[in-house]
């Protein structure tokens, strides 16, 4: 269950709050806006993040780190993750993705093997970047690790 699934019970009504229907409903009159004032006119109010003309939060506290547009994000996969699979398995990005071996990564730049465990069986690894200990360990293997 999450907060944004929760609904009414089926059938449930509740009648809408009618302002300035006579003194006897509770809202009359000033209908719940109290007596003049910047909330009791048209359109009054401040805007979001107003602090009533003193320096805002989002002002006072200095702006800190970059976002770069161009940077290259890998899903990653370790040796130890690639084990345990049968020989000649051919690991690809969406081989590694059907199996769930690693987590998904927004907006990535394709699959990085990294050399932290051991590999016994010979795979065929297509990726986009190899740590130099996981290429040479594949090949090892009798495996062969293709650069895309």
């Amino acid at each position: 269950m999450r907060i944004d699934t929760l609904s009414p019970a089926q059938g449930a009504t509740k009648a809408t709050k009618r302002l300035g229907r006579g003194i006897g409903s509770g809202t009359g009159k000033t209908s719940g806006k109290g007596h003049k004032g910047q909330w009791a006119r048209s359109g009054g109010g401040v805007r979001p993040g107003f602090e009533g003309g003193q320096m805002p939060i989002a002002r006072r506290v200095p702006k800190r780190g970059f976002n770069h547009v161009g940077k290259k994000v890998y899903v990653i996969v370790n040796l130890s993750d690639l084990a345990e699979l049968p020989a000649g398995t051919v690991v690809d990005y969406g081989f590694v993705m059907e199996n769930g071996l690693a987590k998904e990564v927004k907006n990535n730049s394709g699959l990085k093997v990294l050399g932290n465990g051991e590999l016994k069986v010979a795979l065929t690894v297509k990726a986009a970047k190899f740590s130099e200990s996981a290429k040479a360990a594949i090949e090892a293997a009798q495996g062969t690790a293709e650069t895309l």
